[in-house]
C-alpha cells in the first residue's frame, strides 16, 4: 500500500498541494511570524504555493494575516518572497 502523502492549501490560489510542494509561514510565539524552510517548526502554520502569483493573491487579499490571526512584519514578507523566488526556479 503506497504511503498518503500529506496534502495542505494554499492560502493564495486556495488549491491543494503537496505539503513538501509548498512554502509554510509559522506564527512564533512571541506574536510575530517567520518563513519556515524546514517545515517542522511549531506554531500556527500557513502555506503558499512556491509562485509569486500566489504569494501576490494571499498579501493583496491578507489571507496570510488572517490564517496566522498576527499582522505579518515587512521583513517577513521580504524572506517569504525571496524563498518563493528561490522555490519557484526549481
Amino acid at each position: 500500500m503506497a504511503k498518503k502523502i500529506p496534502m495542505r492549501m494554499c492560502v493564495g490560489c486556495r488549491a491543494m498541494k503537496e505539503k513538501r510542494s509548498l512554502v509554510r509561514v509559522v506564527r512564533t510565539e512571541d506574536g510575530g511570524a517567520k518563513v519556515d524552510p524546514t517545515g517542522k517548526m511549531n506554531g500556527r502554520g500557513a502555506y503558499v504555493c512556491p509562485d509569486a502569483e500566489c504569494l501576490r493573491r494571499a498579501v493583496k487579499s491578507r489571507a496570510l494575516d488572517r490564517a496566522l490571526e498576527v499582522k505579518i512584519s515587512p521583513d517577513v514578507m521580504e524572506q517569504l518572497a525571496s524563498e518563493v523566488e528561490r522555490r519557484d526556479g526549481v
